[in-house]
């Protein structure tokens, strides 16, 4: 590998990205100067092998960088993992013999952007199903006509990697996966990201109007409903892992900020000494210092099983389900001691951790939920439910 997560993400380039995220956060403005850093750096090819012109990581690589990267601004990391979700799909079936998403790869060492269209209001089925209609074209191409949600990346992302529902073929119902281009004059992105947290990601609603996918960018055909393709798992892995990894990261930075403010407050209670001398402060630490150690050993444990093509079977999809919830909603509990240990200063506009715990709070909207996280454990231990 040329470089690795930290000489890449050297600490100058990370603290660089970390004085932009407040005015990002404040101004609801999309991360341009940290993306030109992050391309120049060559960070986006991170999945890409070195032979077809990327960095070449696996993904316990990409699990430690994206960690770093969202320590230092969820946004930007929350955004970015988007492309990488789908390079990280195409690396995925590529270790696996599969051939099929090499011109994303390709395309990603080339320059463009991949953004991920897949999430739609209403639809709990997720891949499983779409409210967006996807309409067959004389020479094996589609055009997808529906709404995207969280399409992260929407400022920036050249390629648009979605689906939608095939219900006129005569094999139908199918779940069609392709990319389209931007340059689409079928595509529309709407200005409506005004959130609480996670506002630099711009994770815009993008409208299809008709939008077209050429016949050699339709990558799965698929049966409506659970299936064990393996682009189906490509996405599942990619996309869990790499999120997991970003609220991981917001948990390790809410907790230095924690050790930061318990060494910088003073009780006049205590004679003036610090607060890392209290001991209920000092068990607030330790508490959220225990509820992450055991986060980053999981993911990379993941990670490594994922690059060394290891068999877990029908447990595959309930271990990276488990570790996306356990991610999100440690890093939930680490960053509200974080504030109960700093105090009412971090209910200002501007404070770091005010921030991340507007943004750690994005994690229990991602798929997979507590309730599909629980549903999918509880069928690969005992089984689907019969009907």
């Amino acid at each position: 590998m040329s470089a690795t997560p930290d000489t890449l993400l050297t600490d100058d380039l990370l603290e660089r990205i970390r004085e932009r995220a407040a005015a990002y956060d404040r101004d609801n403005a999309f991360f341009d100067d940290d993306l030109a850093d992050l391309q120049g750096a060559g960070y986006l090819t991170a999945l890409v092998p070195e032979e077809l012109g990327g960095l070449g990581w696996g993904f316990e690589e990409a699990v430690r960088a994206q960690m770093r990267l969202a320590g230092a601004a969820p946004s930007t990391a929350l955004a970015v993992n988007m492309h990488l979700v789908w390079t990280g799909v195409a690396k995925i079936l590529r270790d696996r013999g599969d051939d099929g998403l090499e011109f994303v790869l390709r395309e990603s060492a080339a320059g463009e952007i991949f953004g991920f269209g897949i999430s739609e209001a209403g639809n709990d089925l997720m891949l499983f199903g779409s409210r967006t209609n996807a309409d067959p074209q004389p020479g094996g191409g589609y055009r997808y006509t529906g709404r995207k949600i969280f399409t992260s990346l929407s400022p920036a992302w050249t390629r648009l990697g979605t689906m939608g529902l095939d219900s006129v073929s005569p094999d139908a119902p199918k779940i069609v996966y392709g990319f389209i281009d931007r340059e689409d004059p079928d595509i529309r992105i709407l200005d409506d990201w005004d959130t609480m947290g996670m506002r630099a990601s711009q994770s815009r609603t993008t409208v299809l109007d008709g939008a077209f996918a050429a016949s050699d960018r339709i990558v799965r055909r698929l049966d409506a409903g659970p299936n064990s393709d393996p682009f189906i798992f490509g996405i599942f892995a990619a996309f869990e892992l790499l999120l997991a990894s970003v609220y991981a990261g917001i948990g390790a930075r809410a907790l230095e900020l924690a050790v930061t403010a318990a060494h910088r407050r003073t009780s006049l209670k205590n004679d003036g000494r610090t607060l890392a001398e209290d001991p209920d402060i000092r068990w607030r630490i330790a508490d959220a210092a225990l509820a992450q150690d055991g986060i980053e050993p999981q993911l990379l444990a993941i990670a490594r099983d994922l690059d060394g093509l290891a068999d877990h079977g029908r447990f595959w999809f309930a271990k990276l389900a488990g570790v996306k919830v356990r991610a999100t909603e440690t890093a939930k509990h680490v960053v509200d001691q974080a504030v109960r240990v700093s105090g009412g200063s971090t209910y200002f506009a501007g404070s770091e951790l005010g921030r991340l715990y507007r943004d750690v709070l994005a994690g229990i909207f991602h798929p997979s939920d507590d309730e599909s996280a629980h549903s999918t454990v509880a069928t690969a231990w005992l089984g689907p439910l019969d009907g």
